[in-house]
């Protein structure tokens, strides 16, 4: 849904887990938390606070977390 960034809250190269706010957006005047889908670790953040975001842009891209064996 279009709108607009008013948190970003990771950084490139951060870990994050299955349900982690990503970021804030703000559409039909209401703000909606974007979470994280898996476990992973965030390769690019493609937007700031304030830019506005059209539909299905993508905000952050995340790369899935490589399960470790033992």
């Amino acid at each position: 849904m279009p709108g607009f960034i008013r948190k970003v809250l990771v950084v490139n190269g951060q870990t994050v887990k299955k349900g982690d706010r990503l970021a804030v957006l703000e559409a039909m005047k209401m703000e909606h938390a974007l979470t994280a889908p898996f476990d992973g670790i965030v390769k690019q953040v493609f937007f700031k606070e304030g830019d506005r975001v059209g539909q299905d842009e993508i905000i952050v891209k995340l790369e899935a977390e490589a399960k470790k064996t033992t």
